[in-house]
């Protein structure tokens, strides 16, 4: 059996060392108070795991700010009340029944991956895959965005981003603990779209999905 590298890769290394001298010591009472007192999250947000699109930086958060659920395409599953081992819902139960954060956002993107996954006719995943079990309740929507009712492919992918955010703030309700705490006023959701390129923002409204002006 290989051995593991007790190191870890240059670039993160150095990266390290510069928070270290940087970020750590310039905000060192805020991590003292993190470390002392526990984390008390404004919000929970659902993202994807691609790695240019991290809630983090997107909201400019300070450490502490966000309690951060990410996944392949950011989705939220539907309550499924089993014995077997769920990490997103774990993820979402924590949030909300432990730390008790007042909203959660479930925050799309742009050219996701994940969503190209479910749109790809060349199906370059099997009903085995990880990847292809993940998104497979995305499969639905795609067969609603019939391709030749889009002259635009890259709209098509766009639109199944957004549809993908409102399925999971759906979902969300699934969950008896998210659903009472919204009812009671405890909790609110959110959905979100994130532009890569432009640097846009979008909001889902009671209405449909607007750009969000700045602040």
């Amino acid at each position: 059996m290989p051995s593991l590298d007790p190191a870890i890769p240059d670039e993160l290394r150095a990266g390290f060392d510069r928070f270290r001298r940087g970020r750590f010591w310039s905000e060192h009472e805020r991590y003292r108070r993190l470390d002392r007192d526990g984390q008390r999250p404004t919000a929970l947000v659902v993202a994807c795991s691609d790695s240019r699109a991290a809630p983090e930086t997107i909201f400019d958060a300070e450490p502490g700010d966000l309690f951060v659920m990410r996944n392949v395409a950011g989705l939220v599953p539907v309550y499924e009340p089993d014995t077997r081992s769920h990490s997103a819902s774990a993820a979402l139960e924590y949030a909300v029944l432990a730390l008790e954060v007042p909203a959660i956002v479930v925050l799309g993107h742009g050219r996701c991956g994940g969503i190209a996954a479910v749109l790809d006719e060349r199906d370059p995943l099997t009903a085995m895959d990880y990847l292809g079990t993940w998104v497979a309740g995305l499969r639905d929507l795609a067969d609603g965005l019939d391709a030749e009712d889009w002259v635009d492919p890259a709209r098509r992918h766009q639109a199944l981003e957004l549809q993908s955010v409102e399925q999971s703030i759906a979902n969300l309700r699934t969950f008896p603990w998210v659903r009472s705490r919204e009812q009671t006023g405890h909790l609110t959701l959110h959905g979100a779209w994130f532009d890569i390129g432009l640097g846009e923002l979008h909001g889902l409204t009671a209405s449909g999905w607007v750009l969000l002006p700045d602040a």
